[in-house]
């Protein structure tokens, strides 16, 4: 597996984005960073990639059944001060990384797929 400049992922690098994802999850279900008009316990942590150094966390998420997704991104990006805060006290690493939240593009381009192979079925 290689990220996008073609250099291979480590077994830390996939270790420590599974661990915060974990941790994020949790934290979104408890609702334990307290983000202000949001319900993050219907939020879904869909895969966390981390950057070389470990600095910086790229998250996807979605909202239950992918509703107001846009606008759910841009208040955790807003807050992430606050999710950033909640995380420090469950993941004990040497430097805790930035987190950038993203939509998670991939049920939409799974869907997008198996609706063109239904056209060539036919």
């Amino acid at each position: 597996m290689t990220n996008k400049y073609g250099k291979p992922v480590t077994q830390r690098q996939l270790r420590v984005g599974e661990m915060i994802k974990q941790s994020l999850g949790m934290i979104f279900v408890r609702n334990e960073a307290k983000v202000p008009e949001l319900e993050t316990n219907n939020i879904t942590v869909t895969e966390v990639k981390m950057s070389q150094d470990l600095k910086i966390a790229k998250a996807y998420v979605l909202p239950l059944g992918g509703k107001n997704a846009e606008e759910t991104v841009l208040k955790l990006k807003k807050y992430s001060f606050l999710i950033r805060k909640a995380l420090s006290k469950k993941v004990f690493v040497k430097f805790l990384p930035k987190i950038l939240f993203e939509k998670d593009e991939s049920f939409d381009y799974a869907e997008k797929i198996e609706n063109l192979i239904k056209q060539t079925t036919k």
